[in-house]
């Protein structure tokens, strides 16, 4: 499927290696998020996911749920997230792909939710509590409506990994650690062997989440995949400065984007 959304997700990992930065709309308010992407983005960040805030968040560690409960007392709904981003794409061009569960969408109505996405300029979704298996009902509203429904890779999808693989879009997220998301002090997944059964199915690019922290991690997994994923790490700063969290948030992003340089 050659289109505007996966050609500018394929895009996105062509200057480099990629690095994407992970926000939950609506913490500390949709505001400051606005204001969040701009920042990623005017320092390298290549593509960003935008999570759109669930009560039972099951993939999520400690400081992502918080984020969730944060924004979800604030007041953040679908539409409202909907609205926000047919904001931010009147300036905002790099790919924007939603990460969020599979519930939301239902309740939603999955329909409507995915061609609110096509219309609004989102190019891919996420969601973590998919089963590979029972994707097709979503792979089909989404192929209908040009969007791009990423596939994610565990450590422990072995014999699996071939299967998704085979038949990904847009990207791969390539999850580095069993459990939840968080950072951690060292990845000891062998990335290199997942990142080897990829490549031999699929020539779309693959990107490395869950735990990556530092710039030394992120240049590490780089040297494996195509591009970094960060949430939590930035998700904590948010936590911790809230509405002037932007300027840290800056510096950060700039950081881990030139830990990746050369590569």
């Amino acid at each position: 499927m050659s289109n505007k959304t996966t050609d500018r997700i394929r895009e996105a990992f062509t200057k480099g290696k990629a690095f994407i930065p992970f926000l939950t709309c609506g913490d500390p308010d949709l505001d400051t998020t606005g204001k969040l992407v701009r920042a990623a983005a005017e320092n390298g960040a290549d593509l960003i996911e935008l999570g759109i805030p669930f009560s039972d968040p099951t993939a999520e560690g400690p400081v992502i749920q918080g984020a969730n409960l944060r924004a979800l007392r604030g007041g953040v709904t679908t539409d409202k997230i909907f609205d926000f981003v047919r904001e931010l794409r009147k300036d905002i061009t790099i790919p924007l792909v939603f990460m969020t569960y599979a519930n939301v969408v239902f309740s939603y109505g999955a329909e409507s939710f995915i061609r609110t996405c096509k219309e609004i300029g989102i190019d891919g979704i996420i969601l973590p509590d998919l089963p590979f298996e029972e994707k097709m009902e979503f792979a089909s509203l989404c192929k209908q409506n040009h969007v791009v429904l990423i596939s994610m890779i565990a450590p422990t999808s072995d014999q699996r990994i071939a299967m998704i693989a085979k038949e990904a879009e847009g990207f791969l997220y390539i999850v580095s650690s069993l459990g939840v998301t968080g950072t951690r002090s060292e990845i000891t997944t062998d990335i290199d062997s997942i990142v080897k059964v990829v490549r031999e199915n699929t020539d779309i690019p693959c990107a490395i989440g869950f735990g990556i922290s530092t710039p030394k991690q992120a240049r590490k997994m780089a040297q494996s995949a195509d591009g970094v994923i960060v949430g939590s790490a930035i998700v904590r700063i948010i936590g911790e400065y809230g509405k002037s969290a932007v300027s840290q948030v800056s510096g950060y992003v700039k950081t881990m984007k030139d830990g990746m340089k050369g590569l």
